[in-house]
């Protein structure tokens, strides 16, 4: 089991959105659970997500024996007209690049 990272207050950057998307992208066969403690969010929360994401295209599943494996449609643009233009490859190009980045370099504050 992932253990849950420390809580977090105020506002962020990225949404929860892109980080579900990201941590998907990371490991396209992670459980439900497992994507909520990663993110930071509940288990119905990332429910929601998923469906939202997969109602608009951006990712679809399959289920084997027990397990989703999920696939995410990384030619399909952002929503925003602000990132008019830009897909989702580009945008997970960098949110995963930089977990990777991350799980290599200690935090230092």
């Amino acid at each position: 089991m992932v253990a849950v990272p420390e809580p977090h207050s105020g506002w962020t950057f990225i949404t929860s959105h892109a980080r579900v998307l990201a941590a998907i992208a990371d490991d396209p066969n992670a459980r439900i659970r497992d994507i909520a403690a990663h993110c930071r969010l509940t288990e119905r929360a990332v429910q929601r997500i998923i469906s939202d994401l997969e109602q608009d295209g951006y990712l679809s599943h399959t289920r084997e024996g027990r397990t989703n494996i999920y696939r995410i449609e990384p030619g399909k643009l952002l929503r925003h007209p602000a990132e008019a233009g830009l897909s989702v490859a580009a945008l997970l190009s960098l949110l995963v690049q930089d977990e990777t980045d991350r799980a290599r370099k200690p935090v230092t504050r």
